[in-house]
C-alpha cells in the first residue's frame, strides 16, 4: 500500500495543481469571472426555451419541462466540454511534455476533473430550480444519480484519451469532431422528448436510447425532474439490451485509455 502511495504521489500532486490552474485560468482576465460558470448555461436555455417552448411548442406534455431541458443542456454541455478540451490537451501542453517526464493521462484527467467541478455547480442551479419550480426528487436519485455521473465522466474521459492522441497524429480529428458533436447534439434526446421520436418510428428510439449519451440524460431526468421520462428499460423488455449503453461506456474508456497509452510514449518527439 505504502509502495502504491509512493508510486502516484508525484502524479497526485502534478494533478491537483493542473486541475486548480485550469479552474483558475478558465475565466481568467473576464469582468464576471467564475460566474460565466453559471450564466452561460443560464443563457444557453433561455434561447433554447425561448425558440423550442414558446414558438415551437417543444415538450408539451412533459411535466417541468423547463428543469427538463436546463438539465439535458448542462449534462451534454459537461460532455461537449471534457471532449471538446481533450481533443488539443496533450498539443497544448506540448512544451511542458518537451520538458518534463510525467504521467500524460494527468493532462486530459486534470481537464475532465475541472469539468467535473463546474457541473456541481451548474448542477447547484438546476436543484435551486427543482425547489423554485416544485419538482419532486425521487428518494431513489440519491443512489442512481451519483452512479450515472460517474457512468457520464468514464465515458467522457475515454473519449477525451482517445481524441487527444490520435490528434497528435491527425489534425484532421479537430474538424470532424466539431461536426460530429453538431449532429450528435440534434441526434441526441437534449431539447426534445424522446417520445417524438417513437411516434415516427419506434425502432428509430430503441436505437437512439442505445446512445450512452441519451440514456444517461434520461436515466437522470427519470430520477430529478419526472418518471414521465422515456428511458431504455421503457423501450427495452430485454434486461441485457438494458445495460449495453453501460458496457459501451466502459468499452470506449478501455480502448480510450489503452490507445493513449501506447501512443503516450511518443508524444514528446511528436508535439
Amino acid at each position: 500500500m505504502q509502495n502504491v502511495k509512493q508510486r502516484y504521489r508525484y502524479s497526485a500532486i502534478l494533478l491537483r495543481e493542473l486541475v486548480i490552474t485550469d479552474f483558475k485560468l478558465r475565466y481568467h482576465g473576464s469582468v464576471l469571472g467564475y460566474i460565466w460558470s453559471l450564466l452561460r448555461p443560464l443563457a444557453l436555455f433561455a434561447i433554447l426555451y425561448v425558440v423550442f417552448v414558446w414558438f415551437l411548442r417543444v415538450g408539451e406534455g412533459v411535466p417541468h419541462y423547463p428543469i427538463y431541458l436546463l438539465l439535458g443542456i448542462v449534462l451534454w454541455n459537461y460532455f461537449a466540454e471534457v471532449t471538446n478540451n481533450g481533443v488539443s490537451a496533450i498539443l497544448g501542453r506540448g512544451d511542458l511534455i518537451r520538458k518534463i517526464n510525467f504521467p500524460k493521462y494527468v493532462i486530459v484527467l486534470s481537464g475532465s476533473l475541472s469539468a467535473l467541478i463546474n457541473l456541481g455547480i451548474n448542477l447547484v442551479v438546476v436543484a435551486l430550480f427543482m425547489v423554485v419550480f416544485g419538482t419532486e426528487l425521487q428518494p431513489a436519485a440519491l443512489i442512481f444519480v451519483p452512479l450515472l455521473i460517474i457512468q457520464l465522466f468514464v465515458l467522457a474521459l475515454g473519449v477525451a484519451f482517445l481524441l487527444s492522441a490520435l490528434y497528435v497524429k491527425f489534425r484532421d480529428i479537430g474538424y470532424i469532431w466539431e461536426v460530429f458533436m453538431q449532429g450528435a447534439f440534434y441526434a441526441t434526446p437534449i431539447l426534445y422528448p424522446v417520445t417524438y421520436v417513437m411516434e415516427k418510428a419506434y425502432w428509430a428510439a430503441q436505437l437512439q436510447m442505445l446512445n450512452p449519451m441519451a440514456q444517461i440524460v434520461q436515466d437522470i431526468r427519470y430520477y430529478m425532474v419526472t418518471t414521465d421520462a422515456i428511458t431504455i428499460h421503457t423501450l427495452f423488455d430485454n434486461p441485457l439490451l438494458t445495460w449495453l449503453p453501460v458496457v459501451l461506456s466502459g468499452l470506449i474508456f478501455w480502448l480510450g485509455a489503452t490507445y493513449f497509452k501506447r501512443q503516450s510514449r511518443y508524444f514528446a518527439e511528436k508535439v
